[in-house]
């Protein structure tokens, strides 16, 4: 429990003044409803949002009186003394830490010892994070729960907002999120009673949904919107569909990170709009191999004479320092409308979805994509993206599970007659599966992606 002065625990409680009682009301026994118990009435000051206190008359249950269980009247009346303890003499410190503390002084301390505090001279949040709660903060909720005590916002309340207010799941998720923290950092520094639940807790905002369909590229048109693009934007595409890296990780790599004898970068940073920070987890930090994009790699170090601290992907402005995402993804949008493919949500992470996608199309697992990708979970659908050629009533998942139920019929078949299963490797491949053993899929993009595939 953090301990403050008692005037920066009036401030926090928005000035609000105890006040001492003297009351000692006798103990009461129940008999003519169901079950027969020891009760009392006494006074309890509520506070106001002016800071001062209305009494309200209240009931207070001790125990049985009758039963296996029950409790002799002087029992009662020692329980009735304890409790009234606190309310005959309550201090400040007492009534801040039963929840009295008002929601906008509790979020000016969470700002401060959490959302924007460093240690060691390093901030306790990324910069993306951090910048999103403090528009939420001042935005959303501040607006609507800043004048309430903490004591005083419901669940239902809290649940209803989020319904009419919010226009996605995911913002739904961010806020109650946040609201969440803010009780349980309340609960840490004693402002909020340990054995009390947290409110936010019982908000439920249902499944998950989007509000635009998750979709990427059908080859055909990836191939159509790469030959549109330059260099460096297109080897960033090509890259993230190769590793399936986030784009904050490609443009975060440094000539250090790229093993050119072996093809396998390592992901140890990413770059958010000029903000250099570890990846987005500790799962993200991982190595992914570039494949067919090797040489690529090796020609650009070459003809840039590149050094182990220079970025490997830098502006044309010879001011030394790295790309950003927008200017990638501009290219990205112009090129596809210009091929009439463009959609809204399309971006460099799309790329990403690909190749998570095609891996598990081709029988890879969702553990496999998921930990080459550096999610900090896994799930058994993450990743599946909607194909608009695909034949309606039918998604990824689905298809993919009818292609290894084949896969697997046909590797009994060779068990039995005596031939080993063989995984063609995703080493060989920039991690990506071997796309070749879908037939059906395009010639063109399979060409154009992956030079060293063998055409149907």
């Amino acid at each position: 429990m953090m301990l403050e002065a008692e005037g920066t625990l009036h401030m926090l409680a928005g000035g609000f003044q105890v006040k001492v009682r003297i009351q000692h009301p006798k103990i009461h026994e129940r008999t003519d409803r169901k079950g027969a118990y020891w009760f009392f009435r006494y006074w309890d000051d509520v506070p106001q949002p002016d800071g001062a206190t209305k009494p309200v008359r209240r009931l207070r249950f001790v125990g049985p009186s009758q039963g296996e269980n029950r409790v002799s009247k002087k029992q009662a009346e020692v329980e009735r003394d304890k409790f009234l303890a606190t309310i005959n003499k309550p201090t400040v410190r007492e009534k801040v830490a039963d929840g009295l503390v008002l929601f906008r002084k509790m979020v000016e301390r969470y700002r401060a010892a959490h959302v924007e505090a460093k240690a060691a001279g390093r901030f306790l949040l990324a910069k993306p994070t951090r910048e999103k709660y403090v528009i939420h903060l001042e935005q959303r909720i501040l607006p609507q729960w800043g004048d309430r005590r903490l004591n005083e916002i419901s669940p239902d309340e809290v649940q209803q907002w989020l319904f009419e207010t919010c226009d996605s799941w995911h913002m739904m998720n961010d806020l109650r999120g946040i609201m969440s923290g803010i009780y349980t950092k309340a609960e840490d520094w004693g402002y909020w009673p340990e054995n009390r639940r947290n409110p936010i807790s019982r908000v439920k905002i249902g499944e998950k949904w989007n509000v635009r369909p998750e979709r990427i590229l059908t080859e055909e048109e990836t191939v159509k919107v790469l030959a549109r693009l330059s260099d460096p934007n297109l080897l960033v595409l090509e890259t993230a569909i190769a590793t399936g890296a986030r784009i904050s990780e490609i443009l975060g790599l440094k000539w250090k990170h790229v093993d050119l004898q072996t093809g396998v970068v390592q992901i140890a940073q990413r770059n958010w709009r000029g903000d250099i920070d570890d990846p987005k987890s500790r799962r993200s930090k991982r190595l992914l191999t570039l494949g067919n994009l090797l040489e690529r790699y090796r020609a650009k170090a070459e003809a840039e004479k590149s050094l182990p601290k220079s970025w490997v992907f830098v502006r044309k402005d010879d001011s030394g320092l790295p790309l950003w995402d927008s200017g990638v993804r501009q290219a990205l949008k112009r090129a596809a409308a210009a091929e009439g493919c463009d959609f809204p949500g399309l971006g460099p992470h799309s790329f990403r979805r690909a190749n998570i996608t095609w891996r598990q199309e081709v029988g890879g697992s969702s553990i496999e994509a998921s930990k080459i990708a550096g999610h900090s979970t896994v799930t058994h659908d993450r990743g599946i993206h909607k194909d608009p050629n695909r034949a309606p009533g039918r998604t990824h998942s689905e298809d993919s599970g009818a292609a290894n139920k084949r896969r697997g019929e046909s590797v009994g078949r060779g068990r039995e007659a005596g031939f080993r299963e063989h995984r063609p490797s995703n080493r060989s491949r920039g991690g990506l599966p071997d796309r070749s053993v879908t037939c059906s899929r395009s010639s063109c993009a399979r060409s154009r992606q992956f030079p060293d595939a063998p055409q149907p």
